[in-house]
This record gives C-alpha cells, structure tokens and sequence, in this order.
C-alpha cells in the first residue's frame, strides 16, 4: 500500500506545467508538496473535480491537465467517467486515490470498497488507458508514459487513508481573489498559445 504524499511527490517532480485539479483531501496534500499558480482547488462541490478537469483539457486541447480525485468524490459524479470517455480528450490525466474512505466527512467507508475496481469502471467506460497501482516503485515507473500517452488516461492510486483534513475551508490558498487571479494570469499564456495555434 502507498503513501498519498509519496504519489504526488512523484506526479509533482514530472509535471512539467500541467495543470493539476486536485479535490478536497488531495487538495491539501497537494498544496503542501507543490503550491503552484497552475492548480485549480475544486472544493465545495464534491465529486465535480473530474468535470472541471473536463472542462479545462477541451479549453485547453494541447496542455496537460492532470485531475487528483478521491474515490469517495468519483462516486458521487461516477457518470463523468462515461462523459470524459465520450468526450475523449487526449490531454486529461485522472488519478483517483483510492482509500476506501469518505476522508473530508470523517473517514466513513464508501459502499463497496473491498470489491470496487474503479480502473476498471473506467476502462469499461471507454478511457484510452486505466491502470491501478498498490507499489510506489511500480507507479514512478510507469507514471512518465501515463503522462505522455493519449487520453484520457486513468490511474487508481491504492494508498492508505490519511488524516482528515480541517473543516474549515477558509484557507487563503482555496479561494480567495488573488488565488483566482493567479490562477488567470497563470492560463492567460497557454490559452493564448493554442489560440495563436503553436
């Protein structure tokens, strides 16, 4: 079993400017291995971290987004996997970590979570790739060509459950004005390079 942190201590040293969602739990682990101004927190509205994903890899078609996503916040927006298949951006890469807990609402097991393959729910949804991983040596091993392959990729990250975050998300870093005008100004040159066509 890996360590949450672990995994995205290894996705932060290959991410080379992609934008990252991460939600709720892993979007306080996140925040402390790499704050950066191309992160956008999708917090208080669980599950919807895999649209807002969606939505910025068809806004952005040739950059890298990158979507941290917890079990518990996949199954409740589950049809978004049926929707990014559709969709099929060759640029989306989703992780799900996967701890068999509803971790931001107090560590409560999610429904099925000695029998759930959410790897291969998304494969039988349509993703051009799902793998799922319980070594960490065997994801850093893999995890350049899972960045660098054809989407949508899909990668369930069995980890261990963590603490439980705060519960108060009043933190500067979620969404405060200036968060969201980093934000902007960090996508304002991307989006203007795939306007431009380079």
């Amino acid at each position: 079993m890996m360590q949450r942190k672990a995994c995205f201590e290894k996705i932060a040293e290959i991410r080379n400017g992609a934008v990252v969602v991460p939600t709720y739990s892993s979007a306080f682990e996140w925040h402390r291995v790499d704050p950066h101004p191309l992160n956008f927190v999708s917090v208080g509205a669980m599950g919807q971290a895999s649209s807002h994903a969606l939505g910025l890899a068809l806004g952005m078609p040739h950059h890298r987004i990158i979507v941290l996503d917890g079990d518990g916040s996949l199954l409740m927006n589950l049809s978004s996997l049926v929707t990014i298949a559709n969709a099929a951006p060759d640029n989306l890469v989703h992780f799900v970590v996967e701890n068999g807990t509803y971790e931001a609402n107090g560590g409560h097991p999610i429904p099925g979570r000695e029998r759930i393959d959410f790897a291969g729910l998304a494969r039988a949804a349509g993703y051009a790739e799902a793998r799922s991983f319980d070594g960490l040596n065997r994801f850093a091993s893999e995890l350049p060509e899972l960045l660098e392959m054809p989407g949508p990729v899909f990668a369930a990250l069995r980890v261990e459950a963590g603490d439980a975050p705060p519960l108060a998300y009043d933190y500067e870093w979620l969404h405060s004005p200036d968060r969201r005008r980093e934000f902007r100004d960090a996508i304002r040159p991307i989006l203007e390079a795939g306007a431009a066509g380079t």
